[in-house]
């Protein structure tokens, strides 16, 4: 099989640690790998797109570009449609995240979103995040998402379908030989959401953030796999939004007059 042409963005911005992570990552599948990231940090942006504003792509060197004020999502649009609309990329890949996307969080995160919409562009969509302890404010860890990334992408390119579906991979904390393995899992469903309002020392003003995990966690899901196991965490998710059991249920049941 012919490497894959590969099309790299993230969250965290075009001068984050972990998108030189990613591209050693890609250069270990392709020499076809083209970057396209946000020229600041947009954590949790999700999927916004920038409407009704003009961007600027500057390029940093050969195949590198930063887009200005740019959401992961507009980033892949561009790198998809435009700089690569001779060949779209055959696989799009996100991250690597400074911190874990698990359970209901993917909804918000830039780095899952960069990955969805490499799928619904038509690529292969993989996110990946490097978990932290941000209990103990200590620096990330890069080593288990640069031992391991190219592997696992590897092994996803090897097995799945892209075809409305995307991936979100997690590497957990500790050293690479204490890795259990690799666990695809379905994401944790929080009992409520984890966000929260958070009181700053400034007067009258507030933060939006994760003050603690919401409780219980399911044991077979991403967060505990990957906290309690120290597996790796492979999960897939459907682009496909609807509820089947909804749909099947409410046939039907809604009617005018």
């Amino acid at each position: 099989m012919a490497p894959p042409r590969i099309l790299l963005t993230n969250d965290d911005g075009i001068d984050a640690p972990g998108l030189k992570i990613l591209r050693a990552i890609a250069a270990e599948l392709s020499d076809d790998v083209w970057v396209v990231a946000p020229d600041g940090n947009q954590s949790g942006a999700g999927h916004r797109f920038t409407f009704g504003r003009e961007l600027f792509a500057e390029q940093r060197e050969e195949r590198v570009y930063a887009i200005d004020v740019a959401s992961p999502a507009d980033c892949v649009v561009f790198g998809c449609t435009h700089l690569l609309k001779d060949r779209a990329p055959d696989l799009v890949l996100s991250g690597v995240n400074n911190g874990q996307n698990l359970g209901d969080i993917i909804h918000c995160s830039g780095t899952a979103a960069g990955a969805r919409e490499g799928a619904l562009q038509g690529a292969l969509g993989i996110a990946l995040s490097q978990a932290v302890d941000y209990a103990s404010g200590h620096d990330v860890v890069w080593e288990n998402a640069a031992r391991y990334g190219a592997m696992v992408v590897r092994q996803l390119l090897e097995s799945v379908d892209s075809a409305d579906i995307f991936y979100n991979v997690n590497f957990p904390l500790g050293a690479p030989e204490a890795i259990s393995g690799i666990r695809v899992v379905p994401p944790q469903r929080f009992s409520r959401s984890p966000f929260r309002y958070y009181a700053s020392h400034n007067e009258g003003k507030f933060f939006i953030a994760i003050p603690e995990t919401p409780m219980p966690l399911d044991e077979n899901a991403d967060f505990e796999v990957l906290h309690n196991d120290r597996a790796i965490t492979v999960t897939p998710i459907s682009l496909r939004q609807a509820d089947a059991s909804a749909l099947n249920t409410l046939q039907g049941k809604l009617q005018l007059g």
